[in-house]
């Protein structure tokens, strides 16, 4: 006996049905599928409620939400179909009433929306994190890297501080320091990483760990041409990066400096009351394998200091080195006047004024 056309039909329906949950099941509801299920509801209910209850409590642009949720916590598979979802929701209720409470500009809004939302869920499906996991993952990095460049303590008779300042007032940038202390032995290391934003702070964030790893773990005179072998194996063709490495002796005040392509570290001696550049030299990291750095000795004395600084605070476009090596030099009295703690700020802003440069300055003394 043949079927009817209409046991025909209701089979054709319930298994284009089945077929249709299970690829929802499979390709877009997966792990977020209660996500999704809860916004969906929602957004149907925002239209039952517009068509059928009071409209000041159910605006049909409330569905804006259900999107920019949508962006925060689902994939880019269900999102998609949550937009959808929307859509049918907006069309349902304009043609329930006769598109008066659903214009042009609310469909413009809540497709530019709904657009700019996809690409957000991209990024956060590149990542593997939903919600607000990245932002968390990124504050977590940068207090790491804040934890990084604090000094270590220092015995009675010493000081020392560090400024580090981002361009444009950024959370991160391609200036970094990294120290180390063991027993009379401090080692600090101010490194600066080619190029600005997104680029530079990423690499800063990578190489602050490596470098931090090896500035206690090899000796001192090797610590540069470790990182400078650790750029040739791993920068692919990132950029160079500039460092000074200064190692002092805590017990006598001998020191000994290590430049890599960096500015140089200016010194006071207390005992002449004048600021004069160190001489060391050397080619920047991440350019040519298997360099080697020869350091310039020098001691503090009681009263006497030494800055460390990165080229943002030397540096002028179109400008020669000496001219900002200079400034430098004239700054650095504001150190002795208003004390090397206190005045360290004071020379950052006075450097840094009208530059759009990550900056970062070390001060080591002697009381």
């Amino acid at each position: 006996m043949n079927a009817t056309p209409t046991a025909k039909a209701t089979r054709l329906l319930r298994s284009t049905a089945q077929r249709l949950v299970a690829v929802l099941r499979r390709k877009v509801l997966f792990r977020y599928r209660l996500v999704l299920i809860t916004l969906v509801v929602i957004a149907v209910g925002i239209g039952v409620g517009a068509v059928w209850g009071p409209t000041q409590w159910f605006p049909p642009s409330s569905t804006i939400l259900t999107v920019l949720a949508g962006g925060l916590l689902l994939k880019r598979k269900s999102l998609a179909f949550l937009l959808g979802v929307v859509a049918a929701v907006l069309l349902f209720v304009g043609y329930m009433l006769d598109f008066g409470e659903v214009g042009p500009g609310l469909l413009v809004t809540i497709g530019v929306t709904g657009v700019l939302s996809y690409l957000l869920s991209g990024v956060r499906e590149r990542l593997g994190v939903q919600g607000l996991g990245g932002e968390m993952m990124l504050l977590d990095l940068r207090d790491r890297l804040r934890h990084q460049g604090k000094l270590p303590e220092v015995p009675q008779g010493w000081g020392r501080t560090a400024v580090l300042r981002q361009a444009g007032g950024s959370s991160f940038g391609g200036d970094f320091v990294v120290s180390h202390r063991q027993g009379d032995q401090l080692d600090i290391a101010v490194v600066d990483v080619s190029g600005k934003g997104v680029d530079a702070g990423t690499r800063a964030l990578l190489l602050s760990g490596a470098f931090s790893g090896l500035i206690g773990a090899v000796p001192t005179r090797d610590f540069l041409a470790h990182c400078n072998d650790y750029l040739m194996r791993h920068s692919e063709g990132e950029g160079f990066v500039t460092a000074v490495h200064l190692s002092v002796d805590l017990s006598s005040g001998a020191y000994q400096v290590f430049s890599a392509g960096h500015p140089p570290a200016v010194q006071y001696d207390a005992g002449k009351g004048v600021w004069s550049a160190n001489e060391a030299k050397g080619v920047v990291l991440g350019v040519i394998p298997e360099m080697t750095y020869t350091p310039v000795d020098g001691r503090l004395r009681p009263g006497d200091g030494l800055m460390l600084c990165t080229d943002g605070l030397v540096e002028t476009p179109g400008e020669d080195l000496d001219a900002g090596i200079d400034r430098l030099l004239g700054a650095a009295e504001t150190l002795v006047t208003r004390g090397f703690s206190s005045g360290a700020d004071e020379v950052v802003d006075i450097l840094s004024k009208d530059k759009n440069d990550d900056c970062a300055l070390v001060v080591l003394w002697r009381d």
